[in-house]
């Protein structure tokens, strides 16, 4: 069988079960997991699935938000090269609003001891990973915790990041792209998003490539309002390119 008809035929499966996972894609069209993976990201990046931890799901479930725990283990080497390479968009001395997320919790557990910095955070694994450095004066907004991002949202963690100027927000997206903008499924954490924007004087968004072009329910910036964006080379330079030409600088990491 041809790649596309395999591809075909695992859109196919996906549509019709909801969800397909690589290695029962692999036992059945005999071949590697790595041969499946590569087609997903074929897939996802037609738009037709969404790839998530040990598989994927159809595209255009606007609601679907993979929890936590499945998105420490999506991409992780691509995450930890991103979190490396922001160490070095850190102020000196300065303040520092880090969102919720599996790439800016690895962000944060890549601080430097040395760092001293303010750093605010509505995330609760964010926190839990910067309570004891020592070099690091910790604000924790609060609020209504998600249980899906262990995140707080609605009132008072609006009104939190509305009572604070810092340096540089690291911000991150569940999708981004050209026309899209920055998405996310959830109104309550799209909300907080975007007042973690207007909070800071600097907005670096971390995001891995196989976020772009997805499209979620929440929209709540666009690309204008992102000064860097750290990605990884997953990213066609093509596409690296379009970006900067709407004003945001790109770094592939």
């Amino acid at each position: 069988m041809y790649a596309p008809e395999r591809q075909q035929e695992i859109l196919r499966l996906a549509r019709e079960s909801g969800r397909v996972d690589v290695l029962s894609l692999a036992e059945e069209f005999q071949v590697t997991a790595e041969t499946v993976r590569r087609d997903l990201r074929t897939l996802d990046r037609a738009g037709l699935v969404r790839r998530v931890h040990g598989g994927a799901i159809p595209a255009g479930r606007l609601d679907f938000e993979p929890d936590l725990a499945e998105r420490e283990s999506t991409a992780a080497d691509e995450k930890d090269r991103i979190a490396r390479a922001a160490i070095a968009e850190l102020p000196s001395d300065g303040s520092v609003i880090i969102d919720a997320g599996s790439t800016a919790a690895r962000f944060a557990a890549a601080l430097p001891l040395e760092a001293k910095l303010t750093v605010v955070t509505h995330a609760l694994p964010v926190a839990a990973r910067l309570a004891d450095h020592p070099g690091i004066a910790l604000h924790l907004v609060g609020g209504r915790v998600r249980h899906r991002t262990r995140a707080a949202v609605d009132a008072w963690a609006l009104r939190g990041y509305g009572e604070i100027k810092a340096d540089v927000v690291f911000l991150a997206t569940n999708g981004f792209s050209l026309d899209g903008g920055l998405t996310t499924p959830d109104l309550a954490e799209g909300a907080v998003k975007g007042a973690m924007i207007a909070a800071a004087r600097r907005v670096v968004l971390l995001a891995d490539s196989a976020k772009f072009g997805r499209e979620h329910f929440a929209r709540f910036g666009g690309l204008d309002d992102v000064d860097l964006l750290i990605t990884d080379t997953g990213l066609s330079p093509q596409d690296a390119l379009a970006i900067e030409r709407r004003g945001t600088e790109v770094a592939r990491a």
